[in-house]
């Protein structure tokens, strides 16, 4: 009974799909069809009922399946600890990322982390939907906004600014908006996650005339704007190119913005309120996947994100 035989049995219990596991394992399909009967042979007993349309797995197999998930993890977990004995970053790191950070800041920042430990592999996944650790098989994530599942392992890795900004054009065009009410009168470039529409910015006075000195904002001066636009996405990334381009009024992190505004293709507008900041989190769903890649990959991103924060101009 040897490793491959076992994952492959996951990946197919995993997926439903011989083919589509066999795939996965880079072996063919008559390969796949046979080591799964030969897992079972040795076991005396069927781990799937299998029909032309379907595959489906059998009590035996399903008991079977929590013990092998259970000795795989168990076998990379003393691969890494060899590993890390070694003094090598070695191993697959499955990462989902949100897309503007992974589009525009995290790729050049793996590249760096692979060139200095060659055993180091990503399968990176990006997009902005949260990730489902297990349905998607991710082993860690990056997101804005503190996790709310306090079983997770996450790491702080920045406090970040959002800004309210636009092109260059689109202000010489429409013009800047002075106070929150000067919105209303502009496209504001939207942005959607699930069925939420973000259409309601929450901007806070920095006048001093205005402001309690509390460190509660529910009892400074807030202006809460609906604001409206003929342009909406449920990519964050989208959403930053439409601003560059001029298509209207953007609200987003100073991460994610980073570039634009050093290169003068945004500027930030009413610079006399502001936006609560948020916070970008490394979130793992368990202790047992903060493993020494892991921890390599949050202090680079820390690292990184600080570097690029503190050099705004």
């Amino acid at each position: 009974m040897n490793t491959t035989d076992l994952e492959l049995f996951v990946r197919t219990a995993d997926i439903g799909n011989i083919t589509a596991a066999a795939v996965q394992l880079d072996i063919s399909p008559a390969a796949a069809s046979a080591a799964l009967k030969r897992l079972e042979k040795q076991l005396g007993t069927e781990l799937f009922i299998r029909s032309t349309r379907q595959l489906r797995i059998t009590a035996e197999g399903e008991r079977f399946l929590l013990h092998c998930r259970q000795a795989l993890s168990s076998l990379d977990d003393a691969k890494a600890s060899i590993t890390e004995m070694k003094g090598e970053i070695a191993g697959e790191v499955r990462l989902s990322v949100s897309s503007d950070l992974g589009r525009n800041l995290i790729l050049p920042w793996l590249d760096e982390v692979m060139d200095n430990n060659p055993k180091l592999s990503f399968q990176l996944s990006i997009g902005d939907s949260l990730a489902d650790f297990y349905m998607d098989k991710v082993d860690v994530a990056l997101r804005y906004g503190q996790p709310e599942d306090s079983t997770m392992i996450a790491f702080k890795l920045a406090t970040v600014d959002r800004v309210i900004c636009a092109s260059p054009a689109y202000i010489a065009t429409y013009g800047s908006p002075q106070k929150p009410e000067d919105l209303l009168h502009h496209n504001c470039l939207l942005y959607q996650l699930g069925n939420k529409t973000y259409n309601q910015w929450d901007l806070f006075s920095k006048n001093s005339d205005d402001t309690i000195s509390n460190t509660d904002d529910s009892i400074k001066s807030k202006y809460k704007i609906k604001v409206s636009s003929n342009r909406m996405c449920n990519d964050g990334d989208i959403v930053r190119r439409w601003a560059v381009a001029g298509k209207g009024i953007a609200l987003k992190s100073r991460l994610d913005l980073s570039h634009d505004l050093n290169a003068g293709r945004v500027v930030e507008l009413m610079p006399d309120y502001y936006v609560k900041p948020t916070s970008l989190w490394l979130i793992c769903p368990s202790r047992k996947q903060v493993t020494p890649a892991i921890l390599l990959l949050r202090d680079l991103l820390r690292k990184k994100c600080q570097a690029l924060l503190a050099s705004k101009k």
